[in-house]
């Protein structure tokens, strides 16, 4: 069962990205919102981990008015820019939701 996580938080002050990280499928999206956006950039302490999941095959992406928000983030290779037509997509794509918070 293919299972799409959403992630809120920062890396930097909470571990939610870093639990979802370990249960991640490679049948399973990982999408990154709000203040979740600073795990998808170089500096944030999941980068490694993040790019071990996309090499596996996990789908990453970052919605894209959340990381213009937080001054035009560059983010890591491999993870696409959607916006919330997307992520309705993405949410009827996937049998389960699983919103880290």
């Amino acid at each position: 069962m293919s299972t799409l996580h959403t992630v809120n938080k920062s890396p930097f002050t909470d571990n939610c990205l870093h639990s979802c990280l370990l249960l991640c499928t490679n049948e399973d999206a990982l999408l990154l919102i709000e203040d979740g956006v600073y795990g998808g950039t170089s500096q944030s302490p999941c980068a490694e981990d993040i790019r071990a999941k996309i090499q596996l095959g996990v789908s990453v992406y970052a919605l894209k008015q959340d990381t213009l928000a937080r001054g035009e983030l560059q983010v890591l290779e491999g993870i696409t820019l959607i916006d919330d037509k997307d992520f309705v997509r993405l949410s009827c794509e996937h049998q389960c939701i699983q919103s880290w918070y």
